[in-house]
Order: C-alpha cells, then structure tokens, then sequence
C-alpha cells in the first residue's frame, strides 16, 4: 500500500496561539492599510517558518474582513541562497494544495563570492521581475519584528541611522509596494505556531549565515535582554515612533 505523504500545512481553527498571530496580523493590515483592495498579492515564499506563516495566514484570512484577493507565491531556488535551502517540489506541493500559483525564480549566486548584500539584492530583484510578469502590484514579505529591530540597530550601529523595516515601502524602479503583514509577531511566536503544524523543522541553510552580521546583533540584543527584559518591545516601539522615513520619500 502506498503512503501519502502529509503536508505540513497549517489549517483552521486556530488554537489560542493561531488566534493571536491572526490578530496581529490583521492589526498590521489595518493599521498600516497593507493591502491594495482586491488586487493579486504576491507572497516572497522561502519554505521557511515565517514566509509559510505568512502565506497560511493569507490563505485564510483574504476574504473575511478583508477583500479577496488572489494569492501568486514566488520561489527563488539556488544553489547558495539566502532561506530555507529547501526542495522546490516541497513548495510546489504546498501551493497545489492551497490552489496558489507558483514562479521560481533562478539564483546565480556561488559559494566562491557569497555574500549577504549582492545575494539580498539578486533575490529581490528575481521576485519584482516575477511580480512584474505576473502583473502584480504589492508582494508581502515574512518579516518580523525581531527582524526589524536587528535592522534598526544594524543601521544604527553601521553607518549611524536610525531606521528600520517600513510596514509599507513603494519600489520605485519595481513599480511595486513591499508590504509586511508579519511585522507585529515575535519570532517566537511564529516559531511556535511553525512547530505546532509541523513546518518548525525547515531552516536557513546558507554557509555564511551563521557568521553574519545580522545574528551578531541579534546576540548583542539578547545580551541586552538580560539587563533590559523589556528591550525589544521599547526598539519596535522606538522604530515606529522615532525611526528614519527616508525610505519613504522619492
């Protein structure tokens, strides 16, 4: 007898920590007017805990206090690349199951001159050229709030801005809105939700991840956790209030 192979995905209705992530969600959709009407959305899908968070919630949610909207996720597969690392046919299942069309996109990037900055700028360049194709106008993007603040120190402590993650920024090149649904949840929490359903096991599997700057931050900010308990909340409160809108402005 042949065994089918059970997807971890992630299905209503939500126990008590579903519930709060679908909050928060909708918060950021609302409070920062995320989403375009009823126009497609394009999900920057990498397999990890956060993009296949962000995409279940998205499934469920459009349509209920909120427009429809169509769903298209885009992959960047690679042989180096900043993600999951995982197999595409993994995703492919996963969007045939949730009925969401699927671009994968092609990574250039080689072990030899990996580096977070061309590798960044190549992935995203890859999905606004899809979107683009795909005639779609805002593409969401996993990140959170742990995110945001170790961007808004890295800034900070690198070239001496205070700035952060905008919820909402218009590519001007691109002719697209990136948008952040994700952008009031912890990492925790999405970690959480991620080994309720099964989907916990996938993570960042790049050579050079594991000495970059972004985790040398995100260490000084748990260093600083032991002093200061309450030290993210006041940075994301911080980044909201007082942060840099540069970005914003053409």
């Amino acid at each position: 007898m042949k065994l089918e192979f059970s997807l971890p995905i992630a299905t209503p209705p939500w126990k008590t920590l579903g519930k709060k992530i679908e909050s928060k969600i909708r918060k950021a959709l609302f409070e920062f007017s995320l989403l375009d009407e009823d126009k497609p959305l394009g999900v920057a899908l990498s397999g990890g805990k956060d993009s296949l968070t962000l995409l279940y919630m998205l499934h469920h949610i459009r349509g209920k206090g909120v427009p429809f909207f169509d769903i298209h996720a885009i992959f960047v597969d690679g042989e180096f690349s900043c993600g999951a690392s995982i197999q595409k046919n993994f995703l492919q299942k996963v969007c045939e199951k949730l009925d969401i069309p699927l671009s994968i996109c092609q990574s250039t990037q080689k072990k030899e001159s990996l580096n977070c900055y061309t590798c960044s700028r190549e992935r995203r360049k890859l999905i606004f050229e899809s979107a683009k194709n795909n005639n779609i106008k805002q593409i969401a993007f996993g990140h959170h709030r742990d995110d945001n603040i170790q961007t808004l120190l890295l800034n900070l402590l690198h070239i001496g801005e205070f700035s952060a993650m905008q919820p909402k920024l218009y590519m001007e090149k691109f002719g697209v809105h990136i948008i952040r649904p994700l952008y009031f949840l912890t990492e925790k929490e999405i970690k959480d939700f991620a080994k309720q359903y099964g989907f916990d096991r996938i993570t960042c599997q790049c050579p050079i991840g594991q000495n970059s700057r972004r985790l040398r931050v995100e260490n000084i900010i748990q260093h600083l956790e032991k002093e200061f308990p309450n030290v993210r909340s006041n940075l994301q409160h911080a980044a909201l209030e007082f942060g840099s809108d540069k970005s914003l402005k053409p």
